[in-house]
């Protein structure tokens, strides 16, 4: 999920652009992230309207405090966690819940998908609701989103360890719920 772009393509350059007066190059940074952590925000707002508020607010936010990006080059790491602070702010004020139906996983792209994994996946809809938070998070960011215990640790401002636990706990709390023993 890191860019990994150099030279005059790079994070880096792009934003010295737009502190430079290049306004409009700040259209290359939305674009470069809108759709990948587009997904994050629907996963987590469980809402394609309320993840839109919070991705409009949150590239509005980076816009207003790009001067304070100490590291440009990493400005998808940077703006990750800006996403993240809306998406979680978006959520406690609308009060809504994350719904697995509307999540972007493999099986739901599936045809054949019958009543019981329907069910199955409305319980773990359930479990999920009584974890915490960030547990709650790094489920979706590994499970939903796929990324690497490394990249978890990155964009989250965490350590790999925590990233794991969080992602463990989730689980135990899911099959727990299921009744599933591990």
């Amino acid at each position: 999920m890191v860019d990994g772009r150099t030279g005059e393509d790079g994070d880096g350059a792009v934003v010295r652009r737009v502190l430079e007066g290049d306004r409009e190059a700040f259209g290359v940074l939305v674009e470069r992230y809108r759709a990948a952590f587009g997904r994050f925000a629907v996963a987590f707002c469980g809402d394609a309207d309320l993840a839109a508020d919070a991705m409009q607010e949150a590239f509005i936010r980076a816009y207003d405090a790009l001067a304070a990006c100490d590291r440009p080059e990493r400005f998808g790491a940077w703006f990750f966690r800006i996403l993240r602070n809306q998406c979680h702010n978006h959520r406690a004020r609308h009060r809504q819940h994350l719904a697995l139906d509307d999540l972007p996983l493999a099986a739901a792209e599936r045809t054949d998908e019958g009543a019981e994994r329907q069910e199955i996946r409305e319980q773990v809809d359930r479990a999920l609701r009584g974890v915490s938070p960030e547990q709650r998070e790094a489920f979706m960011l590994r499970h939903v989103l796929g990324w690497s215990y490394a990249e978890m640790a990155e964009k989250v401002g965490e350590r790999e360890e925590t990233m794991r636990m969080r992602v463990h706990r989730a689980r135990d709390a899911v099959r727990r719920q299921l009744g599933v023993l591990a």
